[in-house]
């Protein structure tokens, strides 16, 4: 935990928050947290501040919190990924946060099991927790929108345009003759939105829509990845092509 996330309900009017249960129990246990310690502290979708421990007990925490006024960026890297096994998802509603996207679009496809929808793991109330410990660990507060649809080609003709109006459009592909997403040249903060198939991979009529909707076929090699490995290495790639292009 790099930052310790306060819901903004949770503050009383003096700035003073009471954080119990396992948050509390990482402050006191690995934080090492007594009265007088500072901790870097944020607003979940507002600013950093800065929290001064006033009283800890065997279950509790009080802090008494500041904040400056400055918002973090919302990441500049949406993923749209067919939906993963429940398990897979489970893991990845962390890391998905903690590498930085603005968005995530869960969709179906040919290649995807359809009781992968029951999981509870699609409802917010069990995959928030797990997004808050991901942008805990990475020092972030801005929680990523969440959309989930069923029907990737309605999605693509009536909901894409709205929800990603402008940027780069990339579907991860293996294949000779695709592009290395590492060669992908962005402008200065550009949005970009990446397709990340099932393990099976996209079918040629999905990857069709997909190209019809203005996605480019990129590849990170010819080895066919499984989904968290897919993931994590296509955003630390466009996290390095977009510090780039930050730079240029």
């Amino acid at each position: 935990m790099n930052i310790v996330l306060i819901d903004q309900t949770d503050i009383d009017d003096d700035g003073m928050v009471r954080l119990d249960g396992t948050k509390a129990r990482h402050i006191l246990d690995i934080l090492k947290a007594e009265p007088g310690k500072q901790l870097k502290v944020g607003l979940v979708n507002g600013p950093r501040g800065v929290g001064v421990v006033h009283e800890v007990s065997d279950e509790a925490v009080v802090m008494h919190t500041e904040f400056n006024h400055s918002y973090p960026e919302r990441p500049k890297i949406d993923i749209m990924l067919a939906l993963p096994r429940p398990l897979v998802m489970k893991r990845l509603w962390s890391v998905l946060p903690s590498m930085g996207v603005g968005r995530i679009i869960l969709t179906n496809a040919s290649k995807v099991e359809r009781f992968y929808f029951d999981t509870h793991w699609l409802e917010e109330e069990s995959y928030m927790p797990c997004m808050i410990e991901g942008l805990e660990q990475a020092g972030d507060t801005m929680v990523p929108d969440v959309s989930i649809t069923r029907q990737l080609k309605v999605f693509l003709e009536d909901e894409l345009d709205e929800i990603f109006p402008a940027g780069t459009r990339l579907v991860a592909h293996p294949g000779e003759d695709n592009k290395p997403l590492g060669e992908i040249q962005l402008r200065r903060d550009e949005r970009v939105l990446l397709a990340i198939g099932p393990e099976g991979g996209w079918t040629e009529h999905e990857l069709g829509l997909l190209n019809e909707h203005g996605f480019d076929c990129v590849t990170m090699g010819c080895r066919t990845l499984r989904t968290e490995a897919a993931c994590v290495s296509a955003l630390a790639i466009l996290n390095s092509v977009g510090a780039a292009s930050r730079k240029a």
